[in-house]
């Protein structure tokens, strides 16, 4: 019977020890998803940084759209908010960002490619803290459950407004599109395949000149692009710029252009017929309501068409040819039922993607899926009948 009570002692010990030794995981330490307290809306501090500021009309602008939209529908107050304009992919980003730590915000957002590295070290040294970065394609592999990365499927809208240039092409008896083009990467190429593609479905003899600005907004650049694009013979240019100076460049020049992230009606009302955009409200209301409700924010994010996503502005009437509010709409359906798929084979191409090579074939019958894998768009490959002029 003695023997039997010191063994009970002994286990219990044991147990007793075992306990003392395992305290329970600090998320602090590791990286744990702290909204899981959620936090009180009154409380929250949101910080944004931007590559420009709102006057670009463009990117920046739409995007500070959506963060209005967000503090409308949440019922936030202005000062909540603390945004960091005109911030720079260098060195000016994490000075930026560990301002807005030092400002108490709970949960960071980077609207630009070239911020993401630096919100990748700001989230393995702040835990506590929620980075989400618009663009990029480094949260999937970090292994950081407070870095997220999200973007739309704004390829869907520009294969909608590649039907307006192309119908408009049509009208004109001409065949020739112009493509004002920011970097050579997946973002830009993605974006400038699918127009392609959209005017290609109404116009099947349709060529596109393409040229880099190398920048995402440099509206002397942009204007400069334009300008050549329409000189070898584009009647209609669109763009992945954040600008509205080829807008302006073709009115100046009689030609027709489609734009991104802004309608651009009024800054080109006899030139500019439709802009493809992304309603960024959808994700800051989600991501938001996530701290708020204490539910984790998912490492890639991405929506379309289908969820309000991504969206074409109000087409111009005036300018637009005829049928091409019926077209729109007939594929507006066909993608949001899965019939009609932008990167449908047959496709074949060559590539680069920040300096990375590759080429593809898609066979017909097949279609490569955009945004399946992660949010950024993954597809680069410059197909036939799109023609880069210069880098």
């Amino acid at each position: 019977m003695k023997k039997l009570i010191s063994l009970l002692l002994i286990v219990s010990m044991i147990f007793a020890l075992v306990a003392c030794g395992t305290p329970a995981a600090n998320p602090a330490q590791t990286g744990a998803d702290d909204t899981k307290k959620g936090i009180a809306k009154e409380d929250l501090k949101i910080g944004f940084i931007h590559i420009s500021d709102p006057s670009d009309m463009g990117y920046t602008y739409n995007h500070d759209l959506g963060t209005k939209g967000m503090v409308e529908k949440l019922g936030l107050k202005e000062d909540q908010i603390i945004n960091k304009y005109n911030i720079g992919e260098d060195e000016s980003c994490p000075t930026a960002i560990n301002e807005l730590i030092e400002a108490g915000c709970q949960i960071i957002f980077a609207t630009s490619f070239g911020h993401g590295d630096y919100m990748k070290e700001a989230a393995k040294e702040n835990p506590d803290i929620q980075f989400c970065h618009a663009t990029g394609d480094a949260a999937v592999n970090a292994g950081l459950s407070n870095f997220h990365n999200y973007f739309t499927s704004i390829y869907e809208a520009r294969y909608l407004a590649g039907i307006a240039a192309g119908m408009k092409l049509k009208e004109l008896n001409e065949t020739k599109l112009g493509y004002v083009a920011a970097f050579e990467c997946a973002e830009v190429v993605s974006g400038l395949t699918a127009f392609y593609l959209g005017a290609k479905s109404v116009n099947p003899d349709v060529t596109m000149d393409v040229i880099y600005t190398n920048s995402w907004h440099d509206p002397i650049a942009e204007a400069q692009v334009a300008q050549t694009l329409i000189d070898g013979g584009a009647k209609v240019i669109s763009q992945h710029s954040d600008s509205t100076a080829p807008a302006t460049t073709a009115e100046t020049n009689g030609v027709f252009q489609v734009g991104y992230n802004a309608d651009m009606i009024e800054a080109a009302p006899n030139a500019s017929l439709v802009s493809a955009r992304s309603d960024w409200s959808i994700y800051l209301i989600f991501a938001v309501e996530s701290m708020i409700n204490g539910t984790e924010i998912p490492t890639d994010w991405c929506q379309g068409l289908a969820e309000g996503a991504v969206y074409l502005s109000k087409l111009n009437t005036d300018i637009a040819a005829p049928g091409t509010q019926e077209a729109i709409d007939k594929a507006t359906d066909g993608i949001k039922k899965g019939e009609i798929h932008v990167f449908a084979g047959p496709l074949s191409g060559k590539g680069y993607n920040w300096g990375t090579e590759g080429t593809i074939e898609v066979a017909e019958g097949e279609f490569f899926e955009e945004s399946k894998k992660q949010s950024a768009p993954y597809w680069y490959y410059i197909i036939d009948g799109v023609n880069v002029l210069g880098k």
